[in-house]
Protein backbone atom coordinates (compact mmCIF):
# COMPACT_ATOMS: atom_id res chain seq x y z
CA UNK A 1 0.00 0.00 0.00
CA UNK A 2 1.08 3.57 -0.58
CA UNK A 3 2.88 5.34 2.25
CA UNK A 4 1.14 7.64 4.71
CA UNK A 5 3.53 10.43 3.72
CA UNK A 6 2.41 10.29 0.09
CA UNK A 7 -1.28 10.43 1.09
CA UNK A 8 -0.58 13.26 3.54
CA UNK A 9 1.13 15.33 0.84
CA UNK A 10 -1.79 14.78 -1.52
CA UNK A 11 -4.56 15.79 0.88
CA UNK A 12 -2.59 18.75 2.25
CA UNK A 13 -2.21 20.13 -1.28
CA UNK A 14 -5.93 19.67 -1.87
CA UNK A 15 -6.70 21.31 1.49
CA UNK A 16 -4.57 24.33 0.56
CA UNK A 17 -6.53 24.78 -2.68
CA UNK A 18 -10.11 24.05 -1.52
CA UNK A 19 -10.02 24.93 2.20
CA UNK A 20 -11.80 21.64 2.90
CA UNK A 21 -10.27 19.46 5.63
CA UNK A 22 -9.66 15.83 4.80
CA UNK A 23 -8.84 12.74 6.82
CA UNK A 24 -8.00 9.24 5.59
CA UNK A 25 -8.66 6.14 7.72
CA UNK A 26 -7.84 2.50 7.11
CA UNK A 27 -10.67 -0.04 7.29
CA UNK A 28 -9.93 -0.66 11.00
CA UNK A 29 -10.56 2.99 11.84
CA UNK A 30 -6.93 4.07 12.29
CA UNK A 31 -5.92 7.47 11.01
CA UNK A 32 -3.53 7.23 8.06
CA UNK A 33 -3.29 10.92 7.17
CA UNK A 34 -5.24 14.03 8.16
CA UNK A 35 -5.32 17.81 7.86
CA UNK A 36 -7.25 18.35 11.11
CA UNK A 37 -7.69 16.88 14.60
CA UNK A 38 -9.92 13.87 13.92
CA UNK A 39 -10.09 12.52 17.49
CA UNK A 40 -13.82 13.19 17.73
CA UNK A 41 -14.51 10.79 14.85
CA UNK A 42 -15.22 7.45 16.49
CA UNK A 43 -13.53 4.32 15.27
CA UNK A 44 -16.86 2.49 15.38
CA UNK A 45 -18.31 5.03 12.93
CA UNK A 46 -15.59 4.28 10.38
CA UNK A 47 -15.91 0.49 10.84
CA UNK A 48 -19.71 0.58 10.48
CA UNK A 49 -19.45 2.62 7.28
CA UNK A 50 -16.77 0.27 5.91
CA UNK A 51 -19.11 -2.74 6.10
CA UNK A 52 -22.20 -0.85 4.90
CA UNK A 53 -23.29 -1.14 1.23
CA UNK A 54 -23.25 2.65 0.77
CA UNK A 55 -20.43 4.33 -1.17
CA UNK A 56 -20.87 7.60 0.73
CA UNK A 57 -22.55 8.90 3.85
CA UNK A 58 -23.15 12.32 5.43
CA UNK A 59 -23.07 12.72 9.21
CA UNK A 60 -23.34 16.35 10.27
CA UNK A 61 -20.39 18.24 8.81
CA UNK A 62 -18.62 15.00 7.81
CA UNK A 63 -18.84 13.41 4.39
CA UNK A 64 -17.64 9.79 4.42
CA UNK A 65 -16.52 8.18 1.16
CA UNK A 66 -14.92 4.84 0.30
CA UNK A 67 -11.66 4.50 -1.61
CA UNK A 68 -11.70 1.24 -3.56
CA UNK A 69 -8.87 -0.88 -4.89
CA UNK A 70 -10.09 -3.37 -7.50
CA UNK A 71 -13.49 -3.49 -5.82
CA UNK A 72 -12.12 -3.86 -2.29
CA UNK A 73 -12.18 -1.07 0.30
CA UNK A 74 -8.69 0.33 0.76
CA UNK A 75 -9.41 3.50 2.77
CA UNK A 76 -12.23 5.58 4.19
CA UNK A 77 -12.00 9.29 3.42
CA UNK A 78 -13.70 11.91 5.55
CA UNK A 79 -14.22 15.43 4.20
CA UNK A 80 -15.20 18.06 6.79
CA UNK A 81 -17.10 21.18 5.76
CA UNK A 82 -20.52 22.76 5.50
CA UNK A 83 -20.27 24.04 1.95
CA UNK A 84 -22.03 22.45 -1.00
CA UNK A 85 -18.75 21.56 -2.62
CA UNK A 86 -17.42 19.55 0.35
CA UNK A 87 -18.73 16.32 -1.13
CA UNK A 88 -17.21 17.19 -4.51
CA UNK A 89 -13.81 17.86 -2.94
CA UNK A 90 -14.10 14.51 -1.16
CA UNK A 91 -14.78 12.79 -4.49
CA UNK A 92 -11.72 14.49 -6.01
CA UNK A 93 -9.61 13.30 -3.07
CA UNK A 94 -10.94 9.74 -3.50
CA UNK A 95 -10.05 9.86 -7.19
CA UNK A 96 -6.57 11.16 -6.41
CA UNK A 97 -5.87 8.44 -3.83
CA UNK A 98 -7.21 5.77 -6.20
CA UNK A 99 -4.83 6.95 -8.89
CA UNK A 100 -1.96 6.87 -6.39
CA UNK A 101 -2.84 3.26 -5.54
CA UNK A 102 -2.81 2.28 -9.22
CA UNK A 103 0.49 4.08 -9.82
CA UNK A 104 2.08 2.48 -6.77
CA UNK A 105 0.92 -1.00 -7.75
CA UNK A 106 2.19 -0.50 -11.29
CA UNK A 107 5.54 0.63 -9.94
CA UNK A 108 5.69 -2.36 -7.61
CA UNK A 109 4.71 -4.72 -10.43
CA UNK A 110 7.35 -3.19 -12.70
CA UNK A 111 10.00 -3.73 -10.06
CA UNK A 112 8.92 -7.35 -9.62
CA UNK A 113 8.87 -7.82 -13.39
CA UNK A 114 12.42 -6.53 -13.90
CA UNK A 115 13.74 -8.58 -10.97
CA UNK A 116 12.27 -11.73 -12.52
CA UNK A 117 13.54 -10.70 -15.95
CA UNK A 118 17.10 -10.17 -14.71
CA UNK A 119 17.12 -13.55 -12.98
CA UNK A 120 15.66 -15.40 -15.99
CA UNK A 121 12.56 -16.40 -14.03
CA UNK A 122 10.09 -15.62 -16.84
CA UNK A 123 8.94 -17.57 -19.85
CA UNK A 124 9.49 -15.81 -23.17
CA UNK A 125 5.76 -15.34 -23.75
CA UNK A 126 5.33 -13.89 -20.24
CA UNK A 127 8.09 -11.33 -20.85
CA UNK A 128 6.21 -9.61 -23.63
CA UNK A 129 2.70 -10.09 -22.22
CA UNK A 130 3.63 -8.54 -18.88
CA UNK A 131 5.66 -5.79 -20.55
CA UNK A 132 2.59 -4.80 -22.57
CA UNK A 133 0.39 -4.67 -19.46
CA UNK A 134 2.98 -2.57 -17.61
CA UNK A 135 3.45 -0.19 -20.58
CA UNK A 136 7.11 -1.12 -21.01
CA UNK A 137 8.55 -0.66 -24.49
CA UNK A 138 9.92 -4.04 -25.56
CA UNK A 139 11.81 -2.83 -28.63
CA UNK A 140 14.02 -0.06 -27.27
CA UNK A 141 17.76 -0.70 -26.87
CA UNK A 142 18.94 -1.11 -23.29
CA UNK A 143 22.04 -1.76 -21.20
CA UNK A 144 22.33 -2.89 -17.59
CA UNK A 145 24.60 -1.03 -15.17
CA UNK A 146 25.36 -2.60 -11.79
CA UNK A 147 26.31 -0.16 -9.01
CA UNK A 148 28.15 -1.86 -6.17
CA UNK A 149 27.61 -0.14 -2.83
CA UNK A 150 28.04 -0.85 0.83
CA UNK A 151 24.96 -2.63 2.17
CA UNK A 152 23.99 0.17 4.55
CA UNK A 153 24.21 2.69 1.71
CA UNK A 154 21.88 0.84 -0.70
CA UNK A 155 18.82 2.99 0.01
CA UNK A 156 20.79 6.22 -0.42
CA UNK A 157 22.31 5.01 -3.67
CA UNK A 158 18.90 3.95 -4.94
CA UNK A 159 17.39 7.33 -4.09
CA UNK A 160 20.20 9.19 -5.86
CA UNK A 161 19.84 7.02 -8.96
CA UNK A 162 16.07 7.60 -8.93
CA UNK A 163 16.76 11.32 -9.01
CA UNK A 164 19.11 10.94 -11.97
CA UNK A 165 17.07 8.45 -14.01
CA UNK A 166 13.29 8.15 -14.23
CA UNK A 167 10.82 5.59 -15.57
CA UNK A 168 9.26 8.35 -17.69
CA UNK A 169 12.37 8.23 -19.87
CA UNK A 170 12.35 4.43 -19.93
CA UNK A 171 14.97 3.89 -17.20
CA UNK A 172 14.29 1.50 -14.33
CA UNK A 173 16.07 0.99 -11.02
CA UNK A 174 15.84 -2.23 -9.03
CA UNK A 175 17.91 -4.66 -6.94
CA UNK A 176 18.20 -8.42 -6.64
CA UNK A 177 20.59 -8.57 -3.67
CA UNK A 178 21.86 -6.46 -0.78
CA UNK A 179 25.14 -5.44 -2.37
CA UNK A 180 24.16 -3.84 -5.67
CA UNK A 181 21.71 -1.40 -7.16
CA UNK A 182 20.79 -2.09 -10.79
CA UNK A 183 20.04 0.50 -13.45
CA UNK A 184 18.34 -0.72 -16.62
CA UNK A 185 19.15 2.16 -18.96
CA UNK A 186 17.10 2.92 -22.04
CA UNK A 187 19.18 4.19 -24.95
CA UNK A 188 18.53 6.52 -27.83
CA UNK A 189 19.50 5.24 -31.32
CA UNK A 190 22.55 7.53 -31.40
CA UNK A 191 23.84 6.43 -27.98
CA UNK A 192 26.62 3.85 -27.79
CA UNK A 193 29.34 2.61 -25.46
CA UNK A 194 31.07 5.99 -25.18
CA UNK A 195 27.87 7.52 -23.81
CA UNK A 196 27.33 4.58 -21.48
CA UNK A 197 30.86 4.89 -20.11
CA UNK A 198 30.25 8.58 -19.52
CA UNK A 199 26.99 7.80 -17.69
CA UNK A 200 28.83 5.28 -15.48
CA UNK A 201 31.49 7.86 -14.61
CA UNK A 202 28.76 10.39 -13.82
CA UNK A 203 27.18 7.91 -11.39
CA UNK A 204 30.51 7.35 -9.64
CA UNK A 205 31.13 11.10 -9.33
CA UNK A 206 27.57 11.83 -8.18
CA UNK A 207 27.64 9.15 -5.48
CA UNK A 208 30.97 10.42 -4.21
CA UNK A 209 29.96 14.09 -4.28
CA UNK A 210 26.37 13.92 -3.04
CA UNK A 211 26.50 11.05 -0.55
CA UNK A 212 30.21 10.40 0.03
CA UNK A 213 29.76 6.82 -1.20
CA UNK A 214 32.59 5.10 -3.03
CA UNK A 215 30.99 2.87 -5.64
CA UNK A 216 32.09 0.73 -8.55
CA UNK A 217 29.99 0.59 -11.70
CA UNK A 218 30.05 -2.21 -14.24
CA UNK A 219 27.97 -2.51 -17.39
CA UNK A 220 27.21 -5.18 -19.95
CA UNK A 221 26.66 -5.03 -23.69
CA UNK A 222 23.82 -3.21 -25.41
CA UNK A 223 20.80 -5.43 -26.11
CA UNK A 224 17.99 -4.65 -28.53
CA UNK A 225 15.34 -7.04 -27.22
CA UNK A 226 13.70 -6.94 -23.80
CA UNK A 227 14.26 -10.67 -23.32
CA UNK A 228 18.04 -10.11 -23.59
CA UNK A 229 18.22 -7.71 -20.62
CA UNK A 230 19.22 -10.66 -18.40
CA UNK A 231 22.21 -11.25 -20.71
CA UNK A 232 23.43 -7.68 -20.21
CA UNK A 233 22.92 -8.08 -16.44
CA UNK A 234 25.00 -11.28 -16.30
CA UNK A 235 27.74 -9.58 -18.27
CA UNK A 236 27.73 -6.60 -15.90
CA UNK A 237 27.98 -8.81 -12.81
CA UNK A 238 30.85 -10.73 -14.40
CA UNK A 239 32.59 -7.45 -15.23
CA UNK A 240 32.19 -6.40 -11.59
CA UNK A 241 33.81 -9.62 -10.36
CA UNK A 242 36.61 -9.51 -12.92
CA UNK A 243 37.26 -5.87 -12.06
CA UNK A 244 37.72 -6.74 -8.37
CA UNK A 245 40.41 -9.24 -9.30
CA UNK A 246 42.36 -7.68 -12.15
CA UNK A 247 41.43 -3.99 -12.34
CA UNK A 248 41.20 -2.89 -8.71
CA UNK A 249 42.11 0.71 -9.52
CA UNK A 250 39.18 1.15 -11.91
CA UNK A 251 35.84 2.52 -10.74
CA UNK A 252 34.07 1.82 -14.04
CA UNK A 253 34.38 -1.58 -15.69
CA UNK A 254 32.93 -2.50 -19.07
CA UNK A 255 32.27 -6.11 -20.02
CA UNK A 256 33.51 -5.39 -23.53
CA UNK A 257 36.85 -4.13 -22.22
CA UNK A 258 37.82 -6.91 -19.83
CA UNK A 259 40.44 -8.29 -22.17
CA UNK A 260 42.44 -11.27 -20.96
CA UNK A 261 40.98 -10.91 -17.47
CA UNK A 262 37.68 -12.35 -18.69
CA UNK A 263 39.49 -15.33 -20.23
CA UNK A 264 41.34 -16.12 -17.00
CA UNK A 265 38.13 -15.72 -14.97
CA UNK A 266 36.50 -18.47 -17.03
CA UNK A 267 39.41 -20.93 -16.80
CA UNK A 268 38.99 -24.10 -14.69
CA UNK A 269 40.69 -23.84 -11.29
CA UNK A 270 42.79 -26.97 -11.78
CA UNK A 271 44.16 -25.60 -15.06
CA UNK A 272 45.16 -22.36 -13.29
CA UNK A 273 47.00 -24.33 -10.60
CA UNK A 274 48.93 -26.35 -13.18
CA UNK A 275 49.92 -23.17 -15.00
CA UNK A 276 51.14 -21.48 -11.81
CA UNK A 277 53.14 -24.54 -10.80
CA UNK A 278 54.85 -24.57 -14.19
CA UNK A 279 55.81 -20.90 -14.09
CA UNK A 280 56.88 -20.76 -10.46
CA UNK A 281 58.19 -24.30 -10.12
CA UNK A 282 61.30 -23.47 -8.11
CA UNK A 283 60.12 -20.38 -6.25
CA UNK A 284 56.50 -19.63 -5.40
CA UNK A 285 54.90 -16.41 -6.56
CA UNK A 286 54.57 -15.29 -2.93
CA UNK A 287 58.37 -15.14 -2.75
CA UNK A 288 58.52 -12.30 -5.28
CA UNK A 289 58.99 -9.17 -3.19
CA UNK A 290 56.85 -6.06 -3.51
CA UNK A 291 59.73 -3.98 -4.85
CA UNK A 292 60.24 -6.37 -7.75
CA UNK A 293 56.52 -6.46 -8.55
CA UNK A 294 56.32 -2.66 -8.53
CA UNK A 295 59.35 -2.47 -10.79
CA UNK A 296 57.95 -5.00 -13.27
CA UNK A 297 54.51 -3.38 -13.37
CA UNK A 298 56.05 0.00 -14.09
CA UNK A 299 58.25 -1.66 -16.73
CA UNK A 300 55.12 -3.04 -18.41
CA UNK A 301 53.38 0.34 -18.21
CA UNK A 302 56.27 1.83 -20.16
CA UNK A 303 56.15 -0.85 -22.87
CA UNK A 304 59.38 -2.57 -21.72
CA UNK A 305 61.36 0.66 -22.01
CA UNK A 306 64.26 0.43 -19.54
CA UNK A 307 65.30 4.09 -19.73
CA UNK A 308 61.81 5.51 -19.16
CA UNK A 309 61.07 3.03 -16.36
CA UNK A 310 64.27 3.87 -14.46
CA UNK A 311 63.50 7.57 -14.84
CA UNK A 312 59.98 7.20 -13.42
CA UNK A 313 61.17 4.98 -10.56
CA UNK A 314 64.05 7.37 -9.78
CA UNK A 315 66.60 4.55 -9.90
CA UNK A 316 69.77 4.04 -11.93
CA UNK A 317 69.42 2.05 -15.13
CA UNK A 318 71.81 -0.60 -13.77
CA UNK A 319 69.67 -0.95 -10.64
CA UNK A 320 66.61 -1.62 -12.76
CA UNK A 321 68.47 -4.17 -14.88
CA UNK A 322 69.68 -5.88 -11.69
CA UNK A 323 66.11 -6.23 -10.43
CA UNK A 324 64.93 -7.67 -13.73
CA UNK A 325 67.83 -10.13 -13.85
CA UNK A 326 67.07 -11.15 -10.27
CA UNK A 327 63.51 -11.97 -11.35
CA UNK A 328 64.86 -13.95 -14.30
CA UNK A 329 67.03 -16.08 -12.00
CA UNK A 330 64.08 -16.97 -9.78
CA UNK A 331 61.48 -17.61 -12.49
CA UNK A 332 63.44 -18.26 -15.66
CA UNK A 333 61.55 -15.42 -17.36
CA UNK A 334 63.36 -12.48 -18.92
CA UNK A 335 60.61 -9.84 -18.93
CA UNK A 336 62.73 -7.65 -21.22
CA UNK A 337 61.55 -9.91 -24.05
CA UNK A 338 57.96 -9.76 -25.24
CA UNK A 339 57.13 -13.47 -24.90
CA UNK A 340 58.44 -13.76 -21.35
CA UNK A 341 56.86 -10.45 -20.37
CA UNK A 342 53.49 -11.70 -21.64
CA UNK A 343 53.89 -15.00 -19.79
CA UNK A 344 54.77 -13.27 -16.53
CA UNK A 345 51.89 -10.81 -16.86
CA UNK A 346 49.38 -13.59 -17.39
CA UNK A 347 50.92 -15.63 -14.57
CA UNK A 348 50.50 -12.78 -12.07
CA UNK A 349 46.91 -12.27 -13.19
CA UNK A 350 46.24 -15.97 -12.60
CA UNK A 351 47.88 -15.66 -9.17
CA UNK A 352 45.54 -12.79 -8.30
CA UNK A 353 42.61 -14.86 -9.51
CA UNK A 354 43.61 -17.77 -7.28
CA UNK A 355 43.98 -15.45 -4.29
CA UNK A 356 40.48 -14.12 -4.98
CA UNK A 357 39.06 -17.65 -5.04
CA UNK A 358 40.85 -18.44 -1.76
CA UNK A 359 39.33 -15.35 -0.14
CA UNK A 360 35.85 -16.53 -1.10
CA UNK A 361 36.37 -19.87 0.61
CA UNK A 362 36.90 -18.24 4.01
Amino acid sequence: MISAQVITTGIEELRAITRVDLCVFDVDGRVVATTFDAQDIKTSLIKDFAVSPADSQVIGAYHLLKVLDEGEIAYILVARGNGDDTYMVGKIAVSQISQLIVAYKERFDRNSFFQSLLLDNLLLVDVYNRAKKLHIDATVSRVVLVVETKKEKDSTASELLSGMFSSQSGDYITAVDESNVILIKSLEPREGYDEIHQIANTIVDMMNTEAMINVRVAYGTIVHELKDVSKSYKEATMALDVGKIFYVEKKVIAYGRLGIGRLIYQLPVNLCKIFIDEIFAEEGSSEIDEETLTTVNKFFENNLNVSETSRQLFVHRNTLVYRLEKLEKSTGLDVRTFDDALTFKIAMMVVNYMKYLDSLSY
